[in-house]
């Protein structure tokens, strides 16, 4: 069995001259992270590992789960390939993952993780908001098997409102 947490990263500021790259979270930004993260604790989810793009707001979100969730830094790899907004990166990310993992979380972009939680998962998801999670399962034994799962959890910041 596979397991896979999708986070979009939390609502970015617009108010600061910077690069994509670098655009930081907005007050609601940390706020719904918070509540989304702080609500996920609940279903006593252990990844083995957590990947996030290199993007400061899906960084900053990671590391604000991360922080609510209590769970090791030593967890977390930065990786390139999640800075991606069509999805195919992420997929291929994915598919490669080694073997030994069941359980993981990754933080990233739209429209990405909407196609993504669409194609994986058997919920319509129409658009995954800023700080939505998706938890699907996967009844397989090898990443690069992943195609079809069940959506086990949808999360959106709304929900906690």
């Amino acid at each position: 069995m596979k397991t896979i947490v999708l986070v979009r990263h939390a609502k970015s500021s617009w108010d600061h001259d910077v690069s994509d790259l670098n655009r930081p979270l907005s007050k609601r930004g940390f706020t719904d992270a918070n509540l989304v993260s702080k609500a996920f604790g609940a279903y006593n989810f252990n990844p083995e590992a957590i990947y996030s793009s290199p993007a400061n707001r899906a960084l900053t979100t990671c590391q604000l789960f991360m922080d609510n969730l209590g769970l090791e830094k030593k967890l977390l790899t930065i990786d390139k390939h999640l800075y991606d907004f069509g999805g195919n990166q992420v997929r291929r990310f994915i598919k490669s993952l080694d073997n030994d993992l069941e359980k993981i979380m990754i933080f990233g972009h739209n429209h990405a993780f909407t196609s993504l939680a669409n194609s994986f998962g058997d919920a319509d998801i129409d658009n995954l908001p800023t700080s939505g999670l998706v938890m699907i399962e996967f009844n397989v034994n090898q990443w690069e098997q992943v195609s079809q799962g069940e959506t086990k959890l949808i999360l959106k910041p709304k929900d906690f409102k």
